[in-house]
């Protein structure tokens, strides 16, 4: 029996890049983490190793360094496009780039001094190819609490079923949303920031019966307050706090020592796209195709 190569793309993977903008003495600093994914006429090269259709993936990482020094790196949507729009129209045999990028944060502390942010990161990938281009912006390990306004009753029960009831629980997730928009052009960071905040209202301002409810919640708030955005996309792990069992020492817990447990975690996950939403394309076609 033979074989048939299917579906194929390749590139530089975590391409970490450090810029500082030198603007007199007060100075800013970006810290990036870039990633490309190169498809098209690559049939040969797995075929018969040859390499006349390869643009080596160490010029893919050169590519990105050059682009930083030649202008802004500007919006990191902005970025992604302009290195996406690049292999596909320099190199005929690139139908197809895919760039990702994460953007990690840091707070000032001066002129030229920082202290790196949190675990949040603002995300984006951009696909650029023959047909079009799409673009997916979003937000990884941003965590959340809610002290109460929560609850989880009227689930289903049987004999392997220990979980209690409640109806106040602490309410905690580390978000990783996506989120695409209709077109490629746009003010990238001010949709950004607009988008992060209706989550976060959302987040805090929904009575939740369930962490399904409350991810909805927020997708909802953020494609009716943004009409830019066609969908949202996210993957939430219930960060479960526990009761703590305190009557064996003569205490009483009125729901005010928990036990935080980050293992195993209940995982919720869903899209929500706007009723008149545009196809996806590619936009949400695997990177990288094997996790």
């Amino acid at each position: 029996m033979g074989s048939v190569l299917g579906a194929n793309q390749y590139g530089k993977a975590e391409v970490h890049m450090v810029t500082v903008t030198r603007d007199g003495a007060r100075h800013t600093l970006r810290d990036l983490l870039v990633g490309i994914a190169l498809s098209g006429d690559l049939t040969d090269v797995h075929l018969t190793g040859d390499n006349a259709h390869v643009v080596a993936t160490d010029t893919q990482k050169n590519t990105v360094y050059a682009f930083a020094k030649e202008a802004p790196v500007g919006a990191i949507e902005d970025f992604g496009l302009r290195l996406g729009r690049h292999f596909v129209s320099s190199f005929e045999p690139i139908t197809r780039a895919r760039v990702h990028i994460v953007e990690a944060g840091w707070d000032r502390l001066g002129d030229h001094s920082f202290r790196q942010a949190g675990a949040e990161s603002r995300v984006a990938t951009v696909v650029c190819d023959t047909a079009g281009e799409w673009v997916v912006s979003g937000i990884q390990d941003l965590v959340v609490l809610n002290s109460t306004d929560s609850e989880f009753e009227g689930f289903i029960r049987d004999r392997y079923t220990t979980l209690a009831e409640t109806g106040d629980r602490v309410l905690a997730t580390a978000v990783a949303a996506r989120w695409r928009h209709r077109s490629a052009e746009g003010d990238w960071d001010a949709s950004f920031a607009a988008a992060r905040g209706l989550l976060l209202d959302a987040f805090a301002g929904t009575y939740s019966r369930s962490l399904q409810e409350t991810l909805h919640a927020m997708a909802d708030a953020m494609l009716t307050g943004r009409p830019e955005l066609a969908e949202v996309r996210m993957s939430l792990p219930n960060r479960h706090h526990y009761v703590v069992d305190l009557s064996p020492f003569g205490l009483e817990n009125d729901n005010e020592v928990f036990h935080a447990d980050d293992r195993p975690y209940g995982l919720i996950e869903a899209c929500v796209l706007a009723d008149d939403a545009p196809p996806a394309g590619p936009a949400w076609d695997p990177y990288p195709l094997v996790s």
